[in-house]
């Protein structure tokens, strides 16, 4: 195992559209937590969000900011209460640090913690950067089968499978989602694993469509054809636009369920009647809990495929060029490489 330095490389947000590559001291280990040397970081739109914008709703970055919360690495130390045998592990890693006693996490929901420390979103910082610090049991053995890359989407599939879970997916559904970026990809391929017969994907862009279809999707082309009417069991929103929200309502069967993932516009307008009348479920989805195990044998049992999903690899010092990336149509899915051991 190679030596711990003193201080480590960061990609740091440091004004909006500025990210700049810093030395930073190694963070230290506290008692119950592992030191993970990160080998890959997926870049999210919440990155994106940060990084083009400076803010996400109410959070706002008003000091400098390391980004990135999908990753993976090897756990290189331990703190005092956690096992020497653990150290050379490699691990997907859970970027949250719930408080644990509050009475959010104290009745199992510590994902809605609202002391929640959250790898990159101010003012904690995330994982574009060598080494970084998790409660240990928040850091997931993965097979040597899984690639770093896969390890690291993890983080946006457990998003995926907390949405098929509050969605009620079982085998036989029926299902319609809005929106065919990385999440809505990914969540083509959870449903179809939880047993959904059918899966069909809503997206006006051909290139996101073809995503989807890749994944055994059907596709919907939302300027072409009316949603109204599929009768689906659950529709998952996966692009925040209110117009996907609103022509996904139209598609629910009585009783069913929306599930609102993607962040979008703070406010829209409803039809009410509609979410009346069928008696619909509206639910949000915010982050996940206790996903990491599902998401660990969906991704070594072959069921869902991540490494497919990754279409641009960039070390830590284009960092800007990966955030950028997803720009083009085609791009689906960058990756930040940083240790390759």
């Amino acid at each position: 195992m190679t030596a711990i330095p003193d201080t480590m490389r960061a990609g740091v947000l440091t004004a909006v559209r500025t990210i700049e590559l810093k030395e930073r001291p190694v963070p230290t280990v506290r008692p119950d937590e592992v030191l993970v040397r990160v080998a890959a970081v997926g870049v999210c739109g919440s990155d994106v969000h940060y990084y083009q914008e400076g803010r996400i709703g109410l959070h706002i970055v008003d000091q400098p900011l390391v980004l990135g919360h999908e990753l993976s690495g090897r756990i290189v130390a331990v703190g005092e209460e956690v096992p020497d045998a653990r150290v050379g592990e490699r691990v997907a890693v859970e970027p949250q640090r719930p408080c644990r006693v509050c009475p959010q996490c104290k009745s199992g929901s510590y994902n809605l913690c609202p002391h929640m420390e959250f790898y990159g979103t101010p003012p904690v910082d995330g994982a574009f950067c060598d080494y970084v610090t998790i409660p240990a049991d928040f850091a997931h053995p993965v097979p040597d089968s899984v690639s770093d890359e896969a390890a690291a989407l993890m983080e946006p599939l457990s998003v995926a499978i907390w949405a098929a879970r509050k969605a009620g997916i079982e085998p036989g559904s029926r299902v319609l989602i809005t929106g065919s970026g990385p999440i809505g990809v990914v969540t083509v391929q959870t449903a179809l694993a939880f047993g959904a017969a059918e899966v069909i994907v809503s997206d006006p862009a051909p290139e996101r469509r073809e995503w989807a279809r890749r994944f055994g999707a059907t596709t919907v082309d939302p300027a072409r054809e009316s949603l109204a009417g599929l009768d689906v069991d659950a529709c998952i929103d996966a692009s925040g636009a209110a117009p996907a929200i609103r022509s996904g309502i139209e598609a629910i069967r009585p009783g069913g369920t929306l599930v609102l993932v993607g962040t979008g516009v703070d406010e829209i307008t409803l039809p009410l009647p509609v979410l009346q009348n069928r008696e619909l479920n509206v639910t949000g989805v915010y982050r996940y809990r206790d996903t990491w195990p599902t998401a660990v044998h969906l991704v070594a049992s072959g069921k869902v495929d991540l490494d497919s999903l990754v279409t641009g690899r960039f070390p830590l010092q284009a960092a800007e060029d990966a955030l950028r990336s997803g720009e083009t149509p085609e791009s689906l899915k960058s990756v930040v490489q940083l240790s390759q051991d």
